[in-house]
């Protein structure tokens, strides 16, 4: 009888290792550098204007361009990642975002910025999917890749906040180009250390080109970016808003035909089947949605009815900041004692809670006193949420579909960003009616924390109505 001896396989570690924290430091450097350049200008919009010689009605397009690239190619460039290698694509599109951080700083009229803006948000596109890739295969599916994942949203979330206050300090101090030119040398650095760090990461069996797929898919999220980014400028009603709006959910429709009968799709259909791929994604949008856009209603109820300035407002958020990173290091915790949907549902209803508190801001800088600690909670448990979203859609699927969940996650990500102020700036506009006294501001922002609030309410809902069968304890 002859004995088989079992393959040993090397033991999966508990704890990071030395090239574990590496890899790590190196992508959630890279990860914060791409969330901080989502609002870094936000604040410095005026003074470029002034500067280059913007009108008014063009200004907007120094944010617009940047999204409709950072969202409309993510999911693109995240099956491109699973082409040409994950690392590859990864360390091109951040010397692409160093380049075009050092053009848009030295840009000396509108059409150069713009151009550099753009270029700066198809680096986006691609480098986010493939560094989330990169992090999803460096560190094995279980408790290393959920404390990996809830750093990787703590400081994703924290560089949106840091970017708005990044932004008025360097504006105010030195110039708004200083916003470009910081990238540079993070860019530069990330390019040196990288290469000799992360390995290259890509399905065994390289995978075609989904062409009508990838044409279609992206062209509709331009259409829906577009769209709600004339909605947030000029009113729901407006031709530009809904004639975005109407092409791009056309497209969507073209983009599941196209993928129901491509021999090689896009999207797998199989993937979007799963209720932690789809749902997953969904509780994603609704975080990146509601969180992002309260920044902008507080910075419109601090400059508009507390007469703060942008430089004393963008502080303001390095509380909800603090939320953000706090919730980062608990989130993994919590889902190896409890469960991933324990703290989806948990995080939400703080998050909920704590939103719903803003609705009794007043007229006065005492309500400083309020907002401070329910931002900084409800930027716990908004947090939460990410990190479970984060865990949910991209576990229990194979490294060769991790470009894809990535993709999928990343998209959910920047649409989500990209959507949410547009929303709310709607819904303010329609309260007020036109009215820009200090009272009249600070009901359509009440408004709209009272919708911010429902939507983080619904992704409470889904959480426990649709991914409650299948989400078992997981545990490190």
């Amino acid at each position: 009888m002859t004995m088989t001896t079992p393959v040993s396989r090397a033991p999966i570690p508990q704890r990071l290792t030395g090239r574990m924290k590496a890899v790590l430091v190196v992508l959630l450097v890279a990860q914060f550098m791409l969330a901080v350049d989502f609002s870094i200008l936000n604040v410095a919009l005026p003074e470029i204007g002034e500067s280059l010689g913007f009108s008014l009605a063009d200004l907007q397009w120094i944010a617009t361009s940047f999204a409709l690239g950072a969202a409309g190619f993510t999911l693109f460039f995240g099956r491109i990642g699973d082409l040409i290698g994950r690392k590859r694509i990864f360390l091109g599109s951040l010397a692409l975002l160093g380049l075009a951080s050092l053009a848009g700083g030295l840009a000396p009229n509108p059409e150069i910025l713009i151009i550099a803006r753009i270029a700066q948000g198809l680096a986006t596109a691609a480098a986010t999917p493939a560094g989330l890739a990169l992090l999803t295969t460096s560190f094995p599916d279980g408790h290393l890749r959920q404390k990996a994942l809830g750093l990787n949203g703590a400081l994703m979330s924290a560089g949106f906040t840091a970017g708005a206050i990044l932004g008025g300090v360097l504006t105010d101090l030195l110039s708004w180009r200083w916003a470009f030119f910081i990238n540079v040398p993070v860019a530069l650095a990330v390019l040196l250390i990288a290469p000799t760090v992360i390995t290259e990461s890509r399905p065994a069996t390289r995978p075609k080109v989904d062409l009508p797929g990838a044409l279609t898919v992206t062209l509709a999220l331009l259409g829906i970016v577009y769209g709600l980014t004339q909605a947030g400028e000029h009113g729901w009603t407006h031709p530009f808003a809904l004639t975005g709006l109407l092409a791009g959910a056309v497209l969507l429709v073209v983009f599941y035909l196209v993928e129901r009968k491509a021999a090689q799709p896009l999207v797998p259909l199989h993937v979007l089947k799963k209720r932690t791929v789809a749902w997953g994604n969904v509780l994603g949008l609704l975080a990146f949605v509601t969180e992002t856009s309260l920044v902008y209603l507080l910075t419109l109820y601090m400059q508009k009815t507390l007469g703060f300035s942008a430089l004393a407002a963008g502080l303001s958020f390095g509380v909800l900041g603090l939320g953000t990173v706090a919730g980062g290091m608990l989130a993994p915790k919590l889902i190896s004692r409890t469960s991933t949907l324990t703290v989806l549902v948990g995080g939400g209803l703080l998050q909920a809670v704590f939103t719903g508190v803003l609705l009794l801001l007043g007229s006065t800088p005492a309500s400083m006193w309020l907002m401070l600690p329910a931002t900084f909670l409800g930027g716990v448990g908004n947090m939460l949420v990410i990190v479970g979203f984060m865990v949910t859609a991209t576990s229990g699927l194979p490294d060769a579909e991790q470009g894809l969940a990535t993709g999928l996650a990343s998209m959910s990500q920047q649409v989500g960003i990209t959507m949410g102020t547009p929303i709310m700036s709607a819904i303010v506009t329609a309260a007020t009616m036109g009215a820009m006294s200090a009272g009249a501001i600070l009901h359509g922002v009440t408004v709209a924390i009272a919708a911010n609030a429902a939507l983080v309410l619904l992704g409470v809902l889904i959480a426990a109505v649709f991914l409650r069968a299948r989400h078992g304890r997981t545990r490190a």
